[in-house]
């Protein structure tokens, strides 16, 4: 009679193990963010952090891989068990623009899969206060009167200053220098003493020095305008059209994660009313809920990269 118990026991322990092995989260979820902690991204991958936590029921840590723009912290993400426990937490520095300019051993659209499209802020283009010009049409004329007189900061080259830089140049056929940092801070730092000119920074980091009039704003590169600063037109109204460079953040899971998993995760970074509210504080916009869905991550994430590589091919950028 012991032996058939046991052997009922084990029998049913064998059926209710898959079951078991089916509930997700059972553990800490690991945010793995490609910036250093304090920085806007940071920030962002916090707030979500503890979003996520509510709703999973699980801590959710943040962990912060530098290096190489953010290739680092995507391999070692790609090079986990695809269970919904390690995630990449980014944005389009790390994920398109470092993925298409530095050496790398992964496709970063197809090692990884996408969860949800979580924010977006403009960048916009930002001047000394000493600058004589007033708006982007007597910037791009003082530009072509000084040629490669003026100087524009940017986070090394392929970072999204870089690109909006060069992007400009191009489609203004203005000439200016470029001087790398290595971060925002210093760029903002030399812009307000007036050591650079110009910079093309993520809106939502910078907007106090220019409420405070340290800096100058001329134009947000969007489509729209930006709503805590209604009164800087777009870069199309402005007279550059269609120089538009959203600065967003996304999540990622390994490829080969359970599409269940990936539902789960993607209904915990929805953001709520208190939630948004904090995000919106910080000038960041929240998608549109159809653009929020896995598979609407992964049309836009394949359109950015198509749109940034012949960019970035074209300008031979090679990383430092």
């Amino acid at each position: 009679m012991k032996k058939l118990i046991a052997a009922a026991v084990a029998f049913v322990a064998v059926l209710a193990a898959p079951a078991l092995a089916q509930v997700y989260p059972s553990h800490p979820v690991i945010l793995i963010v490609p910036n250093p902690p304090g920085g806007p991204t940071d920030a962002l991958a916090r707030i979500f952090s503890e979003r996520m936590r509510a709703f999973l029921g699980q801590p959710v840590i943040v962990e912060n891989v530098t290096g190489a723009s953010g290739i680092i912290s995507i391999r070692r993400v790609i090079r986990v068990a695809p269970d919904g426990y390690t995630l990449s937490f980014g944005n389009i520095a790390s994920h398109v623009f470092a993925s298409l300019v530095s050496r790398r051993d992964y496709d970063v659209l197809e090692d990884l899969s996408p969860v949800g499209l979580l924010t977006i802020s403009p960048m916009w283009m930002l001047a000394t206060s000493a600058l004589p010009a007033g708006n982007i049409r007597e910037l791009i004329g003082w530009l072509k009167a000084n040629p490669n007189k003026a100087t524009a900061g940017h986070a090394g080259p392929g970072s999204p200053a870089h690109l909006c830089g060069l992007y400009f140049q191009n489609q203004t056929g203005t000439g200016f220098a470029f001087a790398s940092y290595r971060g925002a801070g210093p760029i903002m730092q030399d812009l307000i003493a007036g050591q650079i000119d110009l910079a093309c920074l993520e809106a939502s980091a910078t907007r106090p020095y220019v409420e405070s009039g340290k800096l100058k704003a001329y134009a947000v590169m969007a489509k729209s305008r930006w709503s805590p600063a209604p009164d800087v037109p777009t870069i199309d109204e402005a007279g550059v059209p269609g120089l538009h460079i959203p600065f967003w953040h996304a999540l990622w899971a390994p490829k080969a994660t359970p599409s269940d998993v990936i539902g789960k995760l993607n209904v915990a970074t929805l953001a709520e009313p208190a939630v948004r509210a904090r995000l919106i504080g910080l000038g960041q916009e929240i998608p549109p809920r159809e653009q929020q869905t896995p598979e609407a991550l992964g049309v836009f994430h394949k359109a950015e990269i198509a749109k940034w590589e012949p960019i970035i091919t074209a300008a031979n950028i090679a990383p430092e």
